[in-house]
């Protein structure tokens, strides 16, 4: 038989160079009139013998195929036909194994053309309900669909097991300008281990990369991506996402706790095994709901290849990591937390990613989701790649990543990031190592508006849910909407505070008068931005000690000043987040490679900051003069910040309610101080809401009996005024009895 293939188009499928496979592969009708034909064409360089299997009324018809090439191209001519028909393709190796298989070269487009120009216009929302991997029927014909964008690409090849890792076996079909490549592989379902072969034509590069939007990943060390498909659970939350609605974040509550999942506790003899998803339901959640905490924040557990990145260095955008489970297990995480009344904030890094060969860097041979130029693409801190946000292709990847966590995994907010880095073209360089931008300042421009259609389109789309910026600059309204000049955040991380704080209170009690300024200078801006006060993983990490290391004096002033530290937290205008293990003062520094020091319970000590941490959340969420006013002026009162010799602060916390009122007082000596006069705005008696020094909570029990009544004594400009014994080291709340 002559074949009706050209000599180019078997020299380009044979070197697994062709831009067209589908035009040569699969069924096609050639010639006219009398000699119009159809010509069924594969290639499997395994096989030794090939047939075109038809369904007909007598059984199976088997035409065997002419091997035309020795490297494995068949072909079958049926010279009677005039139209395709349907047919599977059955092979013979040459070890004599037998299969049968549908041709996928059979199929028709994968994509519409609609869905083709929102994915080349960048304005596709949903990308992963189109791109990568779904298992699918097509014609009752079970198989999976694969998707992906590789411009610069001359040929792209699913390779699995399926096909022996050969990526002359399933070229893809290209979608023309569009970059995008696609095809239908019946007989491959859940589980399958893949990747794309890419053949660069901008270099003559052959590499495999992962999929960018596979839903699973092999677990690191290994690199696979895996067919799975992610809908189908049965979530039971419906009453909080219905509740989270009508929730309006800036004056309720929000307790966070900030946790590493690889490390938050460990199991086995040697404690190297991580708990399971599963197993962080059923522990770490009803931990948090005890200790009171409102929300738990996740460090990045979007796929990543390094440990010690602490999931900062992403490349499996679209999948939880495999480390502790399938996607299914980390939605009923997040189900589990939702039926207990805990949110889940994810950590996102849109910052930038890492330069591993299998992922995104370099994807078809050419600088496609990073810059071309190392001043605009790379991080020298980190090592990283910077994302081009100016390319819509790529802005829209990460815009439709943002929505499909809180889509699919129904997340209540994402934490972004080193925003700082994003927005300043600058970030870490020295001069000669960035690019101004067009009108020649040191903003990232393209990253600016990124930014803030990623916060409209999550305002818009899912009410209730929050944006949390860590931005480490002065960058005004990063917090504010952006009709109104902002970057859109509902958040933002107090990083000024935070240091401030930890520097004010590891000086010694001694010297603590003399810097008093450090301790109140917050408020001179604390309105400015709705700010969270974070004592987050990166306090407790590179030499810089745990929470409770870091304090002055002997064992029990530690203990003491971290109480009072915390008090001061609270009552402090803001948010609250804390990292696992301050909330019992662990000693040693935190170590993604190890569990929690949860042995450190047996002590009194540890066991009173844990229960002081329950308390004060308990008093938090139930007080609203302590969370509803945050971030406006009239939430917050200084009674006194002049006892500067004493070193002893007080104010006023206000809810919406003027009545709604709760005295802080905070003594940061060692020295209890008796009959200290204090000016209250209420006659009456005045409860102890909260002693930090109280006995349960491993202090020395001094305090108040837990009261004292209000004298008709104007103080510090207040008409009334109490007389207090203050607490060594110590922090008390106060509410008026009314």
């Amino acid at each position: 038989m002559k074949t009706t293939l050209s000599g180019k188009d078997l020299d380009l499928l044979l070197g697994a160079r062709h831009w067209d496979p589908f035009s040569v592969l699969g069924p096609h009708v050639t010639g006219k009139g009398e000699r119009r034909l159809v010509s069924v064409r594969a290639i499997q360089p395994r096989a030794r013998e090939a047939y075109v299997v038809r369904d007909a009324a007598g059984g199976e018809q088997r035409a065997a195929m002419t091997r035309v090439h020795p490297d494995g191209v068949f072909e079958a001519q049926f010279p009677g036909e005039r139209q395709i028909f349907p047919y599977r393709l059955e092979f013979v190796s040459h070890d004599g194994y037998r299969w049968t298989q549908h041709d996928p070269y059979a199929f028709g487009l994968v994509l519409s053309d609609f869905d083709i120009h929102l994915l080349a216009e960048g304005s596709h929302l949903d990308e992963p309900r189109k791109l990568g991997s779904h298992a699918v029927e097509i014609g009752g014909v079970p198989g999976t669909t694969f998707a992906v964008w590789a411009p610069n690409a001359e040929r792209v090849s699913v390779v699995c097991n399926f096909n022996h890792w050969d990526g002359r076996v399933h070229p893809m079909r290209n979608r023309g300008e569009s970059g995008i490549w696609e095809i239908f592989l019946p007989g491959i379902g859940e589980e399958e281990v893949y990747k794309y072969e890419i053949l660069s034509r901008a270099t003559g590069e052959l590499f495999a990369k992962t999929d960018p939007f596979a839903f699973r990943y092999e677990a690191p060390p290994r690199t696979g991506s895996i067919v799975c498909t992610i809908d189908g659970y049965d979530w039971g939350d419906a009453a909080w996402m219905e509740e989270r609605k009508g929730r309006n974040a800036l004056e309720s509550p929000m307790a966070v706790y900030e946790v590493h999942l690889g490390s938050w506790k460990r199991k086995g003899g040697d404690g190297r095994e991580y708990l399971s998803y599963n197993d962080l339901a059923d522990d770490l959640v009803p931990y948090a709901k005890e200790m009171g905490y409102t929300h738990i924040e996740l460090l990045p557990m979007a796929e990543h290849p390094f440990d010690g990145s602490w999931g900062y260095q992403v490349l499996g955008y679209f999948a939880p990591t495999s480390r502790f489970g399938h996607p299914k297990a980390f939605m009923a995480f997040v189900d589990r937390c939702h039926r207990e009344g805990i949110g889940v904030i994810l950590d996102w890094v849109p910052a930038h990613f890492p330069k591993d060969a299998h992922g995104l860097a370099r994807f078809d041979g050419t600088h496609l989701y990073e810059h071309s130029d190392p001043r605009l693409g790379e991080h020298h801190d980190w090592g990283t790649l910077v994302f081009n946000y100016g390319r819509r292709e790529v802005a829209n990847f990460l815009l439709s990543n943002a929505l499909f966590w809180l889509d699919r995994y129904h997340i209540d907010g994402l934490r972004v990031d080193a925003v700082a880095s994003m927005i300043y073209l600058d970030y870490s360089r020295k001069p000669g190592e960035w690019i101004p931008n067009a009108y020649g300042g040191n903003e990232n421009l393209d990253a600016i508006a990124f930014l803030k259609r990623v916060n409209e389109l999550v305002h818009a789309r899912y009410p209730g849910a929050v944006t949390v910026a860590e931005e480490s600059t002065a960058w005004p309204a990063v917090s504010r909407p952006t009709w109104l000049g902002g970057l859109g955040f509902t958040l933002k991380w107090n990083m000024g505070w935070m240091h401030d704080m930890l520097s004010f209170i590891e000086k010694d009690p001694i010297h603590r008068k003399y810097h008093f300024g450090t301790l109140t200078f917050s408020l001179l801006y604390a309105f400015h931005e709705n700010f969270v006060l974070p004592f987050s993983h990166d306090e407790v990490v590179h030499l810089k000690r745990s929470m409770l290391d870091k304090m002055p004096g002997d064992l029990w002033a530690k203990f003491a000043n971290l109480r009072l530290l915390y008090s001061y937290m609270y009552a402090h205008p803001g948010k609250k987040l804390l990292f696992m293990g301050g909330e019992f003062g662990q000693w040693d520094e935190w170590d993604h490679d190890r569990s929690l020091q949860w042995d450190l319970l047996q002590w009194d000590t540890h066991q009173g900051v844990r229960n002081f941490v329950r308390e004060l959340n308990r008093v938090y969420r139930e007080t609203p003069s302590l969370h509803e006013v945050d971030f406006r002026p009239e939430g917050f009162e200084w009674i006194d910040f002049r006892d500067v010799e004493n070193s002893v602060v007080s104010f006023l916390r206000r809810g919406k309610d003027p009545g709604d009122a709760t005295v802080c007082v905070f003594n940061f000596t060692p020295v209890g101080r008796a009959g200290y006069r204090l000016g209250v705005p209420f006659p009456g008696r005045y409860r102890e809401a909260l002693n930090s020094d109280a006995a349960a909570f491993g202090g020395s029990g001094t305090g108040n009996f837990g009261a004292v009544e209000a004298e008709n004594r104007p103080w510090m400009g207040r008409p009334y005024s109490v007389s207090l014994t203050l607490p060594p080291l110590g922090a008390l709340f106060l509410r008026p009895e009314r």
